[in-house]
């Protein structure tokens, strides 16, 4: 398996294969900080950024909507005063 580090984003889709839950648990390994929530349904990856305000919670926001952008892969991003929630 290689470092998800290197890989790109890959558009998915509900009828996309999941990844067993040997493989999620070793992945997860590369990204401790992130955790697993269910919506829909649907497992999807979050992790909460902490700022020491809004404005930096917003420059951080807008530098990952620039990289998602280039990714063309779309996370759901919840900015607020301290923090960025990213879900994807």
């Amino acid at each position: 398996m290689s470092a998800l580090n290197q890989e790109h984003c890959v558009a998915c889709r509900a009828d996309s294969p999941r990844v067993t839950e040997q493989e999620l648990q070793a992945l997860l390994t590369q990204i401790p900080e992130w955790h697993v929530v269910e919506r829909d349904g649907m497992p999807q990856l979050e992790r909460t950024y902490k700022f020491k305000n809004f404005a930096e919670a917003l420059v951080f926001t807008n530098r990952v909507g620039a990289l998602a952008e280039q990714e063309d892969h779309h996370p759901q991003l919840c900015t607020e005063w301290g923090k960025t929630t990213v879900i994807r």
